[in-house]
């Protein structure tokens, strides 16, 4: 049974991008910078909508329009997905008005789309555990109602966020294929 109560967005966009060779929050995509992207993309569907920076946190906050999100830092980013994952429920936990789930969304993921999250953002409630999928494979955003929040935060270790959490658990895949496009940045193009 879904909820009436508002879904957050969680944009996770604190990484270093080791492998891209700079944050990919600075990493300009058909004339926007990633994280305006993923920031719209989630407040089109999400209310509230946080974003967690980490790397370059500073430059980011003042190029970026970030408008309509809360932003959250951090501090951990180094250590990889996990700590932004925990950083943004922790934000949630104290969030003011009632919020039953998530969406989990990455930030290098431009062909994400308002569609494939309001998909997902249907199965929201808070017990609900769901994940987009692309012909039959998992991928985002991710769905985690509120009640299982403590259990993700606890079990998130380095790059692997919510991963474990979620294969110990019975999850809800709902096919988002055709919605968005689940390819992630992880390398600068080629010329």
């Amino acid at each position: 049974m879904t909820s009436d109560a508002p879904v957050a967005g969680l944009v996770l966009a604190a990484g270093g991008g080791r492998r891209y060779g700079m944050p990919k929050a600075l990493v300009e995509h058909e004339g926007s910078l990633l994280v305006e992207r993923a920031v719209r993309t989630a407040a089109a569907v999400c209310d509230p909508v946080l974003v967690v920076l980490g790397a370059a946190a500073v430059e980011v906050w003042q190029r970026a329009d970030l408008t309509g999100a809360t932003v959250l830092a951090n501090r951990d980013w180094e250590s990889g997905m996990a700590s932004s994952l925990r950083t943004g429920l922790d934000g949630l936990r104290g969030w003011p008005g009632r919020v039953d789930a998530v969406l989990v969304q990455l930030v290098d993921m431009p062909g994400m789309t308002p569609a494939a999250l309001a998909r997902v953002a249907e199965q929201a409630a808070p017990d609900a555990l769901a994940v987009a999928t692309y012909d039959g494979v998992r991928s985002h955003p991710v769905l985690l109602g509120r009640e299982h929040w403590a259990g993700v935060a606890e079990t998130a270790t380095g790059d692997e966020g919510a991963r474990a959490y979620l294969a110990a658990h019975d999850v809800l895949e709902v096919d988002c294929t055709g919605l968005a496009d689940p390819t992630d940045l992880d390398h600068p193009p080629t010329a």
